[in-house]
């Protein structure tokens, strides 16, 4: 490895460092027990971190990108909270893993990137949370291809918005946007958004469709994910103020015409995985 490559890869966090991760909708306190730099994967090159969540099995430990790894700060464990509680509101009496929360340092070069707020409406939330107990509780599955798709709910959205804006600049910016919505999925599907009882049933879709773009595969379900997890995302780009703000402005929109239109465009049922299909994921 040269110099230059050694100092373009720099890790954000140490090993033994205590943080809170993303799994599925919610936080968790995890340890770091092991780092490395991912060069395999064309879509998503960088580090990773292996994990121990806190109170949970070692067969639970996995390997999972910097983006859905967080510092150990007030304003992450506030967050990890109010996700922790409209959990309880929405399932009272079913119990989940708790992690204890205590304040640490605040690190400063990581709160003063250009901050993504996403207003994920309750219902919406809730949405989260029922996929990922359909998914990794209930080992039930989102029917694929879905109809509509993501490239499909983007174009309505673009109609919608065209409709009432109706002005060339706008269009250019729409465009741009969506495009950039798309590339994003497309390259955070396989590494970051799949629970690991997925993977299979996505290795089977490339092979049934080499030629699609997972865009065109992949539904609402899948594109709530990635706006889940689009903060952590673009904290890890060089994209500025300014551009941010447009991009979070656009992405909240897009948020919001899916939750108006959310019985229309999410799946109301999960398929059931055949006993093939689990076992071979059991197996793992």
């Amino acid at each position: 490895m040269t110099e230059e490559n050694t100092h373009e890869r720099k890790y954000q966090f140490e090993t033994e460092e205590k943080a809170l991760c993303f799994h599925g909708p919610l936080i968790y306190e995890a340890k770091i027990l092991d780092r490395q730099w991912m060069d395999s994967n064309p879509d998503f090159q960088g580090p990773y971190y292996f994990v121990h969540y806190k109170g949970w099995k070692r067969t639970w430990d996995e390997w999972v990108p910097e983006t859905r790894v967080l510092r150990w700060t007030e304003a992450n464990l506030q967050m990890q909270q109010k996700l922790k509680g409209l959990y309880t509101q929405q399932n009272s009496g079913k119990k989940r893993p708790r992690s204890d929360s205590s304040s640490a340092e605040k690190d400063e070069d990581y709160l003063n990137r250009p901050e993504v707020r996403m207003d994920i409406p309750d219902t919406m939330k809730a949405q989260l949370i029922d996929d990922w107990e359909n998914v990794t509780k209930n080992q039930q599955l989102v029917e694929l291809p879905r109809t509509p798709t993501i490239t499909n709910l983007l174009e309505q959205y673009r109609k919608y918005k065209l409709d009432r804006k109706g002005s060339s600049g706008t269009e250019d910016l729409l465009s741009e946007i969506i495009d950039g919505v798309k590339e994003y999925f497309n390259k955070a599907l396989g590494t970051i958004l799949l629970y690991r009882f997925e993977r299979h049933q996505y290795a089977n879709i490339r092979k049934q469709y080499p030629k699609k773009e997972m865009v065109d595969i992949y539904g609402a379900e899948h594109l709530l994910r990635l706006f889940v997890q689009m903060p952590s995302l673009i904290a890890h780009t060089d994209m500025d103020a300014d551009a941010t703000a447009v991009l979070t402005e656009y992405l909240n929109d897009i948020t919001k015409y899916m939750h108006k239109n959310q019985k229309q465009i999410f799946c109301s049922e999960y398929e059931n995985a055949t006993p093939d299909y689990v076992s071979l994921t059991s197996s793992i």
